[in-house]
């Protein structure tokens, strides 16, 4: 099975394609899709869906699991990301993939057995579980890894 993870973002989009075969799991694919400060958001948006459908139809994945917004306090923020978020599933939703969503506690619990792990903590673990030499950068492909082993220990 071909699982892509999403850590969505206006700016940066991170994504992750993992292999998950009898319960092994293998680096396929990690990026981003970037998009330049002060571009009008309609654009960035159209920046970021055509690169998912380009990812999604180079790589014909199985699923796509995305991460869930946590905000409390920055309502702009949520919002151009939330924008962001919902291209990314109207994406896949157009390639017929069955789509799943991780709150950060759920990933964080799945990559490192502990809801309150750092960052940092995460990006190791994803490190170790798919036997890398460094951590993927920037952040956002690794997290975006993240949330694809998510889904995988998760089926």
């Amino acid at each position: 099975m071909k699982i892509i993870g999403i850590d969505p973002g206006t700016g940066i989009t991170g994504f992750g394609v993992i292999g998950w075969h009898q319960q092994q799991s293998k680096l396929l694919d990690a990026g981003v899709i970037r998009t330049k400060a002060h571009t009008p958001q309609g654009e960035r948006l159209q920046i970021i869906y055509e690169g998912m459908l380009e990812i999604m139809s180079e790589h014909k994945p199985d699923a796509l699991a995305i991460e869930k917004l946590f905000f409390n306090s920055n309502i702009t923020t949520a919002m151009t990301v939330s924008e962001a978020r919902g291209v990314v599933l109207l994406a896949a939703q157009q390639k017929g993939l069955p789509i799943a969503e991780y709150t950060p506690l759920q990933i964080k619990m799945a990559v490192t057995g502990y809801g309150k792990a750092e960052k940092s903590q995460v990006q190791e673990m994803v490190k170790t579980i798919l036997k890398l030499k460094s951590i993927p950068k920037p952040d956002d492909a690794a997290d975006g890894l993240a949330v694809a082993l998510t889904h995988a220990f998760s089926t």
